[in-house]
């Protein structure tokens, strides 16, 4: 691993690092936010995982995470949204190939060779935090519209791993919405009931935790009706008697301004689950 970034911010520490994935066997950067109570001990640590077109930097510059993750002791670590480098199959267009793996692993040609951001991001991140930073094992999980739809996928698909769930304009049911349709076609093949597999609304039905979901979202986002479409997970988690806090919040669009507006009751929801007193 290299650091390539150290900045000072709320007395701890904001980088960013880069290293060789096993998993999308390519090199990849991602954020860290070590605050200051990790110098003198371990610390929960918080994943978010950013949207279409986003890199590491989105999160880390434009939200200000670091004052809550100082506040409540939170480690935050904000991966790369899909594979990069020469090497790696790319699409014209925002919303498929590189900027947009949607935390899935593929298993067409020619994405298949890298693209396996889930795997990436369940498996080989966690270990390699756990094992060079002073990270304990409990682990919440966030995101904004492709990553609000990774974050709930993952914390669906893996029972136990995340004590906490949380999203931003998620793209909930990604079978149902043209952003989805697109990637998990190109992705994962023709074959609609391979999709059920990563998609929120559809892991709902049989999920084997009732974690929580806390699910913030935009009255004036622009890709509400079209691509978000919150109420297909009303349904689903009503139908399943799954706990959803879902909020909708009038005047919001889908930027970094609406992200930034309420991430301090997210940080303070995944606190109460990990166990941790504000500063």
């Amino acid at each position: 691993m290299q650091r390539i970034e150290s900045h000072a911010s709320f007395g701890g520490v904001q980088e960013v690092w880069q290293h060789e994935s096993s998993a999308l066997s390519c090199t990849m950067r991602f954020g860290i936010y070590l605050p200051p109570q990790a110098r003198e001990r371990a610390c929960p640590v918080l994943y978010w995982l950013s949207g279409l077109t986003c890199t590491e930097q989105n999160f880390i510059t434009k939200a200000g995470a670091q004052q809550f993750a100082a506040d409540h002791g939170l480690i935050v670590v904000a991966p790369d949204t899909s594979p990069r480098g020469d090497a790696v199959a790319d699409a014209d267009g925002y919303d498929l190939g590189k900027g947009a793996g949607f935390y899935v692993d593929a298993t067409q040609a020619p994405w298949a060779a890298h693209y396996r951001m889930h795997a990436y991001v369940a498996s080989e991140l966690p270990a390699l935090i756990e094992a060079n930073f002073p990270a304990t094992g409990a682990r919440a999980i966030s995101g904004h519209s492709m990553g609000g739809h990774g974050a709930l996928v993952l914390a669906l698909r893996h029972p136990g791993r995340y004590r906490s769930v949380s999203a931003f304009s998620p793209i909930v049911a990604p079978s149902r919405v043209p952003w989805g349709e697109k990637a998990l076609t190109a992705y994962l093949g023709e074959d609609r009931d391979s999709w059920r597999a990563w998609d929120a609304c559809a892991l709902i039905t049989n999920a084997a935790e009732r974690l929580p979901l806390l699910v913030d979202q935009g009255e004036a986002d622009e890709f509400l009706a079209t691509q978000l479409r919150p109420e297909l997970l009303e349904q689903a988690c009503r139908d399943a008697a799954h706990p959803l806090i879902l909020r909708r919040q009038p005047g919001y669009d889908h930027s970094y301004y609406f992200i930034a507006s309420f991430l301090g009751d997210h940080f303070a929801h995944h606190a109460q689950a990990l166990g941790l007193r504000k500063a």
